[in-house]
């Protein structure tokens, strides 16, 4: 897809305008919940491969390569549909290191189908909205769960895009190397909605 700059989406969080109020993480030397936790707001990178995060047995030791963005935050937080929308998908994914309750949202832009998840959400978030309905640009959807819910993270938003319909509410948030390029054919940088987060 190409660079969507040119259309107003709304933020899907509270985030900061100024990307430097934003701390951005560097996964690639590994996941340290206690400095995440000391930052108010920060982002974790689109296609960065990162080392030993994913250890629950359904990431096989091999996918490593992160396909979303994550904003990282307090537990608590409201998440937005970045434009008008239809819900497609609700589950709750809570095995350990899994999105925890999770929303896929379908939007038409440019007449190009995409379809969005937002992880890590609180399971009351799944009552907020349904399959089949109708979201506004704006519309609160969510919110963010905590670690007792959201597959045992410390709380962020995982935010991915598809191209191709997932199926179901779920998308493999993390590649290995032999998916890599496949999956940057359907999984595009979510910045194209997001913005220039850093």
């Amino acid at each position: 897809m190409k660079t969507l700059s040119t259309i107003d989406f709304a933020n899907v969080m509270d985030y900061p305008d100024d990307p430097e109020e934003m701390y951005l993480f560097d996964f690639t030397e590994g996941y340290n919940p206690e400095f995440i936790r000391s930052k108010k707001w920060g982002i974790g990178r689109y296609n960065e491969k990162r080392k030993e995060m994913y250890v629950a047995p359904h990431y096989k030791s091999s996918r490593d390569i992160h396909m979303g963005i994550d904003i990282w935050t307090e537990a608590g937080a409201s998440v937005y549909s970045f434009a008008d929308g239809k819900v497609v998908y609700m589950k709750d994914n809570n095995q350990p290191g899994d999105y925890g309750p999770t929303i896929v949202i379908k939007y038409t832009i440019d007449s190009t189908e995409v379809f969005a998840l937002y992880g890590h959400l609180t399971r009351a978030s799944l009552q907020q909205v349904s399959v089949g309905e109708q979201v506004q640009k704006g519309q609160h959807i969510a919110d963010l769960g905590s670690e007792e819910v959201n597959g045992g993270w410390v709380p962020h938003l995982h935010f991915q895009l598809s191209i191709e319909d997932p199926g179901k509410a779920d998308m493999p948030g993390v590649v290995s190397d032999e998916g890599h390029e496949q999956a940057l054919g359907i999984y595009p940088d979510p910045r194209i909605i997001l913005g220039q987060l850093y």
